[in-house]
């Protein structure tokens, strides 16, 4: 089913990499997961880790009962165990002839267009390279305010960002269920259409060691099958990436989407920063929704300090938002001009995203 797919992102929660008492790293586990990219590399695919535990692996490493409670505490315990836990996948890898890179990312980081054009040059030229990509949260710079919270929104935003073919986010629940997996009268869905209608099935637990729960991994899967990627969320099984690639699914398969966004305009809608606002007349409104760039001689209003380059959200004499995109001009030049005809575009078609059903 997916044997055409070229370029496959995976992504591993804590839990997953914890062995069966919960005291270290899974390493049996990372060993048939370098076997499979081993084999899967060999047939031409292209393979991205997005792999959590690096607070796990600090505990283990300073003997910690309990997983740490503050920020602070976090960044600490996974400066020291990023080190470690990269180096059990350096080593495990190895032994098969396969070199990783370990890529570090923030959302702050991707919310710049250089930055992210950055990341995403630097993880193909790792491709270009036959490296393996180990990717995750930069948790020992990472604030509240800035986190990802959950890897799956991090594996959601790096399958977008290197346009992947397919998601496969690994969980202990196996896939998503129509109640608690252990309850005797759940059931499985094999596959979903409507991730807003499997929504009221998931919870949102979390785990001792991860952030997130089903309902995060849901979300996160509604980001990279709206840009045309499906996502698969399997159990902890030997061999299970080689099954899915095989056609043989475990869990649940969440169809993809008709493509809503692609490249720079990804960008403006899941990730970039707004510094200021316009608010349009209803002729613009219109114009706006039939593909149209933004004319100074539909705005009404400019709101916010912002430079040319900088992205911009587009609000409508209701007050709602309908858009956002890249202002041509800074915020003096643009007020300047509020209203005035034979002006160049205010924002362009091309850096601009307006939202549906508004």
């Amino acid at each position: 089913m997916f044997m055409e797919y070229k370029t496959i992102i995976v992504k591993i929660g804590s839990q997953l990499l914890a062995n069966r008492d919960k005291t270290d790293i899974d390493t049996d586990f990372i060993e048939n997961l370098a076997k499979q990219v081993k084999k899967l590399k060999e047939e031409g695919k292209n393979l991205l880790i997005v792999s959590s535990g690096a607070v796990l692996a600090g505990i283990k490493k300073l003997g910690l009962k309990k997983k740490p409670s503050t920020i602070t505490e976090k960044q600490a315990v996974s400066a020291v165990g990023q080190a470690y836990l990269i180096q059990l996948y350096d080593k495990i890898f190895s032994k098969y002839g396969l070199s990783i890179g370990q890529i570090l990312l923030t959302t702050e980081g991707l919310k710049n267009r250089k930055r992210y054009n950055y990341a995403r040059n630097t993880i193909n030229k790792l491709l270009e390279l036959n490296v393996i990509p180990i990717i995750n949260e930069n948790d020992t710079v990472a604030v509240e305010e800035i986190v990802f919270g959950d890897n799956d929104f991090l594996a959601a935003h790096v399958s977008v960002l290197v346009n992947a073919d397919l998601l496969i986010i690994l969980s202990t629940a196996g896939g998503v269920y129509t109640n608690d997996p252990n309850s005797p009268d759940s059931k499985l869905l094999k596959e979903i259409k409507d991730i807003n209608e499997a929504l009221k099935f998931a919870g949102s637990s979390k785990s001792e060691f991860g952030t997130g729960g089903m309902r995060s991994k849901l979300e996160a899967s509604e980001i990279a099958v709206s840009h045309g990627i499906p996502v698969v969320i399997a159990p902890k099984e030997k061999n299970v990436i080689l099954d899915i690639i095989n056609g043989n699914i475990k869990g649940t398969y969440i169809h993809k989407q008709k493509r809503k966004y692609s490249g720079k305009k990804s960008w403006i809608a899941l990730l970039s920063e707004v510094k200021g606002k316009v608010v349009v007349d209803e002729g613009a409104v219109k114009a706006l929704k039939s593909g149209k760039s933004l004319l100074p001689t539909g705005i009404k209003q400019v709101d916010g300090y912002f430079s040319k380059g900088e992205v911009i959200a587009i609000e409508d004499k209701k007050g709602i938002i309908i858009g956002k995109g890249i202002s041509e001009y800074n915020f003096e030049e643009l007020k300047s001009i509020i209203g005035k005809k034979n002006q160049k575009e205010a924002i362009h078609t091309d850096n601009m995203v307006i939202f549906e059903n508004v």
